[in-house]
């Protein structure tokens, strides 16, 4: 699986209805509005590298009311989450 983070700048009147649109967007796993230098961040998962185009370019740059978009490319994924379901063992509250 290959992830990119894209950063989003939207109009501002219209950052909830292109969070909407872009959720819905094949390729587009979650939408978060954040605050900082841009409005949204978009995490886009695909099984192909051409497919990062694909989504980023032919998809969420055409949505009305994004403006600009920063795109990441993640190389690997260090997650505290991903660490404690590869020990878990299944008990429920278990220490």
């Amino acid at each position: 699986m290959i992830t990119a983070i894209v950063l989003i700048d939207c109009a501002t009147d219209s950052i909830p209805e292109v969070a909407e649109t872009l959720a819905n967007l094949p390729g587009v796993s979650e939408v978060y509005s954040v605050a900082g230098h841009v409005d949204l961040i978009a995490m886009v998962r695909v099984r192909e590298f051409e497919q990062i185009a694909q989504v980023i370019a032919g998809r969420i740059s055409k949505v009305p009311g994004v403006i600009n978009t920063e795109s990441h490319i993640a190389f690997r994924a260090y997650s505290q989450h991903d660490l404690e379901e590869a020990f878990a063992i299944g008990l429920a509250g278990a220490d």
